[in-house]
């Protein structure tokens, strides 16, 4: 029996990163995706909802994804799942990323779970199909609901653009790749929750991105 997905989008931290609360309306249990910042702030919107935290879940591990990560999975007491483990080095890097970019301390973390494409996840009823998105980053994961039609892709695809790929080991041909060959099939009806900015859908960004859209990799 799968349960009833909601999504409550919190920004937090200086980029105004998409921080998503998401949970099963029919248990009420739920998981934060990329707690990147503002920990107080994330357990209000929690308890605000009336939600029991299960876990922690990760798409990948820069550190406006991932600042209190370890602080939550501490305060709280719980598991951390995700990212994918070659994202291991960004995570090893919190402590001086938070130091260079101006943001609160942040500790390194070891997640109770790696996930790998093809794995799922589950929150409350809800099953989550993990999907290995590399590109802007080697470990990123995309987290996607099908019975709602949800995906949340942290930064591997904004309404309009894609992600950065000129960090440490990031690839735009992985990049490109991973949005049209493990994304797109999905379906052009899945809403998404990027990273930063608004919702799209996988289909009008197969139209319209003038990144991955079929006219801009030759495929229209």
């Amino acid at each position: 029996m799968t349960g009833s997905l909601k999504v409550e989008i919190i920004p937090v931290t200086p980029f105004q990163q998409n921080c998503s609360l998401i949970w099963d309306a029919d248990t009420m249990r739920g998981a934060l995706v990329d707690a990147g910042g503002e920990v107080d702030r994330l357990i209000e919107a929690v308890e605000q909802r009336g939600v029991t935290l299960e876990k922690l879940l990760v798409t990948h591990g820069h550190l406006d994804h991932v600042g209190v990560v370890a602080e939550l999975a501490d305060r709280l007491g719980l598991p951390i799942e995700g990212p994918q483990e070659d994202d291991r080095f960004w995570i090893e890097m919190l402590p001086q990323a938070a130091q260079q970019y101006g943001f609160p301390p942040a500790r390194s973390f070891e997640p109770t779970r790696w996930l790998r494409q093809g794995d799922e996840v589950t929150v409350g009823g809800l099953r989550l199909q993990v999907l290995h998105c590399p590109g802007h980053t080697p470990g990123h994961i995309v987290l996607f609901e099908p019975q709602a039609r949800i995906a949340i892709v942290g930064d591997v695809l904004f309404q309009g653009s894609i992600g950065r790929t000129d960090f440490p080991r990031g690839n735009h041909a992985d990049l490109i790749r991973s949005i049209r060959e493990r994304l797109f099939p999905l379906g052009d009806d899945v809403t998404f929750v990027p990273g930063h900015g608004p919702l799209s859908t996988f289909g009008a960004e197969r139209q319209r991105n003038p990144f991955v859209s079929d006219a801009a990799v030759g495929t229209a």
